[in-house]
């Protein structure tokens, strides 16, 4: 199987954050999830919010919550460029809660006040963002259970 891997880093402006040997990655692209494999076309396209699954040596599996950014494959290297990445297992799952019961608040007394100074758009990208970092912290859960 070793012959069949590809290599995969994940940066932001801050820091390398994956690299490593993998057989398959999960990506969330902008028109949906997709695989990427061993050999794949190249390619260069759009992530969204979302969780990166990457299964590696052995068949371990890394979960990584991404804000969205860019993936390219070529020549049997995977990048993905975004501006936050964060491992399943460095998620604080407190913290990720409380950004999404704050979000779901400002939502919810938005609509309710009609307030126009609430930005609406950005409560629901925050509402995305937390509630990903929650079920990609429950992935890596349920995997290693």
């Amino acid at each position: 199987m070793a012959d069949k891997t590809f290599h995969v880093e994940i940066v932001t402006p801050r820091s390398q954050v994956f690299s490593g040997e993998a057989s398959m990655v999960t990506l969330p692209g902008v028109m949906g999830p997709f695989q990427v494999l061993y050999n794949h076309a190249p390619i260069l396209t759009e992530l969204e919010i979302g969780d990166i699954r990457i299964v590696g040596d052995g068949q371990r599996e890394h979960h990584f919550a991404t804000s969205g950014g860019f993936m390219e494959m070529n020549n049997n290297r995977l990048t993905v460029i975004a501006e936050t990445v964060e491992s399943a297992e460095a998620i604080n799952v407190e913290r990720a809660e409380g950004s999404r019961q704050r979000a779901e608040g400002r939502i919810q007394e938005a609509r309710r006040a009609h307030d126009k100074e609430i930005d609406m758009v950005r409560a629901e990208a925050a509402l995305a963002r937390a509630t990903n970092r929650l079920k990609v912290a429950g992935s890596a859960k349920a995997v290693r259970a």
